[in-house]
C-alpha cells in the first residue's frame, strides 16, 4: 500500500557537458536522498534528422563510465565532422596548360586553378595510367588499372562486378551527387550505382544546348555547357541534399578540353592572333624521327596527326588550321577556370570551404603538336602527365608542392583515408595507394613508389597508335610496343624531357634497357596485365590516312 505523497525527485545539477556536431553527452550530479551519497546521471543524445536518440544511464562513480563513453563519443563526434569531398574532373586538360606553370603559354590565364596551387597543393609530378576518357574515369573511380576494371574503350558499359568508391562514401553516410560526363558506356546517360544524386548526358556530350539526364529524366538545356553543369552543382550545394548534416561528395566532371575544342561565345577570340611556341618535336624533320618508332611518323598522316589537318583545297578536313586549334583549346581552358572559381567561391561564401576537400585534374594529357600529334593514348610525357590540385583549408597548408609520382588509381583510396573509411574485406582491391600523407604531412617520411606502370590496348575505332605498355622511372622511360613490327622506345627524360632522341639501339643503354623491360614485364604478369582481351568490333573505324606530300 502507498501513501499519497509524492516520493521527492533528486535535485540533478549539470555536472559535465561535451558536445559536438548533432551530438550531447551530459553528466548531472546529485546526492541520493537515501543514503546522501552523490550519483551520476549520463545523457548521450543524437539528433537524426527528425528523430532524437537518447541514452540515460544514473551510476554511483562517473570514472568507469567516463572511461567507456568518452571514447564513443569522441570517435563518433569525429565520424560527424568528416570532411565533405569534392572532384572536379577535366577532360584533356595537360598538366603545363596552368597559367602558374613555367611552361604554360604566355597569355594563358587561369586565376582559378592558380589559386588552388597557391592556397592549397600542387601535385606536379600526376599520370594516369592508360590517357583514354573512359578506362581513365573508370580507374579514378575504382582506384584499379585498366586490365583490372577491365573499361578498355570507349564503347562499351562498365563489367558487372564493378564497384566504386562513391558506393563505399554512400553507406558510411555521404550523400553522394555525380555531375557531368560520365561517358562509360557509350550511350547510356541513366543514373549509374553510389550516387543519390545524378546529372549528365550520353557520351561526350555537346558544348552547347545539352540534354542533361536528371535524376533518370531528360531536360534541355540552352548555353554553354561548362556553366549549366556548374548551376547544377551549385544548386545541389544549396540545396539539403537529402541531410543537411551529412557529409557530402560530389564528383563534377566536365566536358571541357576534350576535342573539338570550343569555348563560351564569350570568349572566342580571347586568344587569337597571340603568339604559339610551337613544339621542338612537331617538324617532320630527320632530327625528330632519325631514331622514333615507325608508326609515330606515320601517325602523322592520321585522324589525329597535325598532316591530317588541311593540305590542299580538296581535303575538307575538319580541323582547318593547327592555330585555330591551339588558340581555342587555351580558350576552352580559361572557360573551365572560370566555372572552378564560381565553385570555389561558393564554398567560401556558404562556409562549406572550412571542412571540404577539393581535387582538380583531368582525365588524360593531350598533345598540342609534340611529335606531331593532336591526342592522347600513347606513352610520351603529354599525353600521360595530368594537373592535379588539393584544395583544403585547414587540411592542406597552402603552397604544398608534391613532387613524388602521383596517379589516378590513388584518388579513391585517398580520399577513402581522408573520410575515415575502410573499404570491406570482401569487394575489389585497389591498385593505388594513399597519398593523404603527404598532403596533409601526416607521415610525409614513408617510403613512396619510384616508378609507376602505363597501358593502353589498340582501338578498333582509332587504329593509329598500337597496344603498348610503359614503365617510367623518375628519369627513365621503357616503351613496349605489342602487335607490329617496329622497334620499342628508351627515352632519358633528364636529358631529353621532349623525348626526341630514342635509346633504344644505343649499346651503352642495352643494360638500362633490358633491366627496365624485364621489370615492367615482371610487374604486369603478377598483376595479370598481360592477357590482353579482343573485342569485337564496335562503332566507326577512323582510319584514313593522308598520302605524304
Amino acid at each position: 500500500m502507498t501513501s499519497g505523497r509524492r516520493c521527492k525527485r533528486p535535485n540533478w545539477k549539470m555536472w559535465l557537458r561535451i558536445s559536438g556536431g548533432r551530438y550531447l553527452l551530459t553528466v548531472f550530479h546529485a546526492s541520493d536522498l537515501t543514503t546522501g551519497s552523490p550519483k551520476y546521471q549520463f545523457r548521450f543524445t543524437s539528433s537524426l534528422g527528425p528523430f532524437l536518440i537518447a541514452m540515460v544511464a544514473v551510476i554511483p562513480d562517473p570514472r568507469l563510465m567516463l572511461r567507456l563513453l568518452l571514447p564513443i563519443f569522441v570517435s563518433t563526434v569525429l565520424a560527424s565532422e568528416k570532411p565533405n569531398i569534392i572532384v572536379i574532373l577535366a577532360d584533356d586538360h595537360r598538366y603545363d596548360f596552368l597559367s602558374c606553370h613555367p611552361e604554360a603559354p604566355d597569355f594563358l590565364e587561369t586565376p582559378s586553378l592558380d589559386r588552388m596551387a597557391k592556397e592549397g597543393a600542387h601535385l606536379k609530378n600526376a599520370f594516369v595510367t592508360t590517357s583514354l576518357c573512359s578506362p581513365s574515369r573508370a580507374s579514378i573511380l575504382t582506384g584499379q588499372y585498366m586490365h583490372h576494371h577491365r573499361v578498355i574503350d570507349n564503347q562499351r558499359s562498365v563489367p558487372e562486378g564493378t564497384r566504386f568508391y562513391p558506393e563505399y562514401l554512400q553507406t558510411s553516410g555521404y550523400r553522394t551527387a555525380m555531375i557531368g560526363k560520365w561517358h562509360m558506356g557509350h550511350d547510356n546517360d541513366g543514373p549509374r550505382k553510389g550516387f543519390h544524386h545524378w546529372v549528365s548526358f550520353q557520351g561526350q556530350g555537346s558544348y552547347f544546348d545539352q540534354t542533361l539526364n536528371i535524376n533518370g529524366e531528360r531536360h534541355e538545356q540552352k548555353g554553354y555547357t561548362a556553366d549549366r553543369l556548374t548551376d547544377q552543382a551549385i544548386a545541389w550545394l544549396k540545396s539539403d541534399r537529402g541531410d543537411k548534416e551529412a557529409p557530402f561528395m560530389m564528383h563534377l566532371a566536365f566536358k571541357s578540353v576534350h576535342y573539338p575544342f570550343q569555348p563560351a561565345k564569350r570568349h572566342h577570340g580571347k586568344y587569337q592572333g597571340k603568339k604559339i611556341d610551337y613544339p621542338e618535336t612537331m617538324a617532320n624533320s630527320e632530327e625528330n624521327y632519325a631514331t622514333q618508332s615507325r608508326w609515330i611518323r606515320e601517325r602523322r598522316y592520321g585522324i589525329h596527326g597535325v598532316d591530317h589537318m588541311e593540305t590542299g583545297a580538296f581535303d575538307k578536313d575538319p580541323v582547318p588550321s593547327f592555330d585555330d586549334l591551339y588558340w581555342r583549346f587555351c580558350e576552352t581552358v580559361h572557360g573551365l577556370d572560370e566555372n572552378v572559381g564560381r565553385i570555389l567561391n561558393h564554398l567560401d561564401e556558404s562556409g562549406l570551404s572550412k571542412n571540404t576537400i577539393v581535387l582538380y585534374l583531368g582525365d588524360n594529357g593531350f598533345h598540342l603538336g609534340e611529335h606531331g600529334f593532336y591526342d592522347k593514348r600513347d606513352a610520351f610525357e603529354h599525353s600521360i602527365r595530368v594537373p592535379l590540385l588539393a584544395y583544403a583549408p585547414g587540411r592542406i597548408e597552402a603552397g604544398t608542392k608534391i613532387e613524388e609520382i602521383i596517379l589516378n588509381i590513388d584518388l579513391a583510396p585517398t580520399l577513402l583515408e581522408f573520410a575515415g573509411i575502410k573499404k570491406p574485406s570482401n569487394t575489389p582491391p585497389f591498385d593505388g595507394l594513399s597519398f593523404k600523407h603527404l598532403l596533409d604531412g601526416s607521415g610525409s617520411d614513408k617510403p613512396w613508389r619510384d616508378h609507376l606502370l602505363y597501358e593502353y590496348h589498340w582501338e578498333w575505332n582509332f587504329p593509329a597508335t598500337p597496344t603498348l605498355f610503359a614503365i617510367r622511372t623518375d628519369r627513365y622511360k621503357f616503351i613496349y610496343y605489342h602487335g607490329l613490327w617496329d622497334k620499342n622506345g628508351l627515352y632519358d627524360l633528364k636529358t631529353d624531357p621532349q623525348e626526341r632522341h630514342n635509346l633504344i639501339d644505343v649499346p651503352a643503354f642495352a643494360k638500362r634497357k633490358e633491366a627496365l623491360k624485364k621489370q615492367l614485364f615482371s610487374e604486369l604478369q603478377a598483376s595479370g596485365a598481360l592477357e590482353v582481351p579482343i573485342r569485337p568490333p564496335k562503332g566507326e573505324p577512323l582510319h584514313d590516312r593522308k598520302l605524304r606530300r
